[in-house]
């Protein structure tokens, strides 16, 4: 057999606050991307207090799935797509986060977005915190850092997975809150849009911080899984995280060891949500870090009983870890320096198809669960020249990565059940707030200087996809 199995999930992932737009319809309360500016490769995104005038906000707009989303998922049918994963925006439901009653408007169109997937025979994928938080619950709690916000967190999810119940089967609980750790010294981009706060601003201990933002989030996540599951025995409950593999600069011993610490620390959270209990190596490097944590009863009883069913795998390049005895490799996004054999997307990104079969083989291997890669992609400068949109880099890139990817599942035994493809149709880069990066099979005409009438194209990698669903990937 030389193709994919007959029941693999192909599709593709979105984010609401990156496509919905829409942003103060229908009840809608203010999010933390709500106030994440537009940049660019160079220009980092700006988090501002209040919204400014001469600033542009570009998840008030999007794509405008909100109003078009029955046009977009006709083109997602048509494609041949399985599986389409979206994600809830919790401001939409409960606009300030910490009200008796949820916004009833809010439910009824995602419940609508649901059913026009399963008309289409669409498998619905709904990831339930991608980035989406009131702003409310930064300003008045502190965000993650307050242990009120997993009650917050739970009231919301269970309201969601009540009022879905029976038409969603698989549910993600965070995607990729594993950016944020104590180790490194992050970003605002990071901390920002994962908890709504800068890094730069955050007063005492910033380690301490993003610590117990790390844990909190972490004991959210699996005591979630069980209440999903109480709901629906039939549900079925991930999380996914964005990984980087990073490679050793070469054979010495000591880098080795670091690309192996640097690989690692990607993995505490993974480790706490699959091992049923949060690793015991991770509290005694916080005690390193002068860091406690609170680990009560309870706690440990969530992490037994909320594992996860299956792992979502977001995918987009590998790194190498900075050499222990040199320090004149060019710095890459996650921090690691980039693979001189290795080429590069405009915007820096190792092209590493074989990352992906690497990934696979060692988080299966590391776990056992079922795994669906929930995220990979290149974002392009994509043009238009008289109506279409030659994107041979595009085919070239993801046939690459499904051909390492069949290997892991034919040649490896690794369980992967999916492919989710980021982002389908063009959207908002969450990282750079572009329209310029753009990702998708389908062309969405609008631009950074606010020109375009947001029309649908299909471009060339839309018919390739189209025919390597419908041959099960037999011939890449």
């Amino acid at each position: 057999m030389n193709k994919f199995p007959n029941d693999f999930l192909w599709g593709g992932s979105i984010a609401a606050h990156q496509c919905e737009g829409a942003w103060q319809e229908d009840g809608k309360g203010p999010g933390i991307m709500d106030y994440a500016t537009s940049g660019s490769y160079k220009v980092p995104r700006q988090f501002t207090q209040e919204l400014e005038k001469d600033k542009k906000y570009p998840s008030h707009d999007g794509i405008d799935f909100y109003h078009r989303y029955k046009e977009d998922i006709t083109l997602f049918a048509q494609m041949g797509f399985k599986a389409l994963r979206i994600s809830i925006d919790w401001s939409r439901i409960y606009p300030y986060g910490d009200e008796d009653m949820p916004n009833q408007k809010g439910i009824e169109y995602y419940q609508d977005v649901i059913q026009t997937l399963l008309d289409y025979q669409i498998e619905p994928i709904v990831t339930l915190y991608h980035f989406e938080m009131p702003i409310h619950l930064v300003r008045e709690y502190g965000s993650w850092t307050n242990r009120k916000l997993i009650d917050f967190y739970l009231k919301y999810v269970e309201t969601v997975v009540t009022a879905l119940k029976g038409k969603v089967k698989y549910w993600v609980t965070f995607n990729e809150m594993n950016h944020i750790d104590p180790q490194t010294e992050a970003s605002d981009i990071f901390t920002y849009i994962i908890a709504g706060l800068k890094y730069s601003e955050i007063n005492g201990n910033k380690k301490e911080v993003l610590a117990k933002i790390g844990y909190n989030m972490t004991l959210a996540s699996v005591k979630a899984v069980k209440l999903i599951r109480d709901i629906d025995s039939n549900n079925q409950v991930g999380c996914v995280f964005g990984i980087t593999p990073m490679y050793p600069r070469d054979c010495h011993p000591m880098n080795v060891m670091k690309a192996f610490k640097d690989m690692d620390r990607d993995f505490y959270q993974i480790d706490a949500m699959c091992n049923g209990k949060f690793p015991k190596y991770k509290v005694k490097e916080y005690e390193e870090y002068n860091i406690h944590i609170d680990i009560n009863e309870e706690d440990e009883q969530a992490f037994q009983n909320g594992t996860l069913d299956f792992i979502g795998m977001n995918y987009y390049s590998t790194e190498v870890s900075k050499s222990e005895y040199s320090s004149d490799e060019n710095e890459s996004l996650w921090g690691g320096a980039q693979n001189p054999y290795l080429k590069q997307s405009k915007w820096g990104w190792a092209i590493d198809p074989i990352g992906l079969r690497y990934l696979l083989n060692y988080t299966y291997r590391k776990y056992g669960l079922p795994i669906i890669v929930t995220e990979n992609g290149i974002g392009a400068v994509d043009e238009m020249v008289d109506g279409k949109i030659h994107d041979d880099y595009r085919i070239e890139y993801l046939s690459a990565h499904f051909s390492e990817m069949k290997k892991a599942i034919l040649e490896d035994h690794v369980e992967c059940f999916g492919y989710l493809m980021w982002g389908p149709i063009d959207l908002v880069s969450a990282t750079t707030g572009e329209m310029k990066k753009r990702y998708g099979f389908i062309y969405v005409d609008k631009h950074d200087d606010g020109s375009g009438d947001l029309s649908r194209y299909k471009k060339d990698s839309f018919y390739w996809y189209q025919d390597v669903i419908k041959n099960q990937g037999k011939d890449l």
